[in-house]
């Protein structure tokens, strides 16, 4: 099984300011991912090596390295934010 880490403070906090639901929505995704890294509602990213998975109105960005899945970001589904954070670890 995968461990999970949770790349910066940014993801973190975004976590922390979630109402419960969705921050059990998100986790239980996450928790999903770290049995199955590419489910058929995940896609790779276009020209990256990072995946995405969506959870109701959020968004997961994601890489496997070795035996470590890797959060890089999570935000609206419809915002671009989270590709703009994203885009600013790379």
């Amino acid at each position: 099984m995968l461990k999970v880490d949770f790349k910066d403070k940014t993801t973190c906090k975004f976590l922390d300011k979630l109402p419960a639901k969705q921050f059990k929505q998100i986790i239980a995704k996450v928790f999903a991912l770290l049995r199955d890294p590419f489910p058929n509602d995940s896609s790779q990213l276009k020209g990256d090596d990072a995946y995405r998975a969506d959870i109701g109105e959020y968004r997961i960005i994601y890489i496997i390295e070795k035996d470590t899945l890797i959060v890089l970001a999570i935000g609206k589904r419809n915002d671009e934010d989270v590709y703009k954070r994203y885009s600013r670890k790379k």
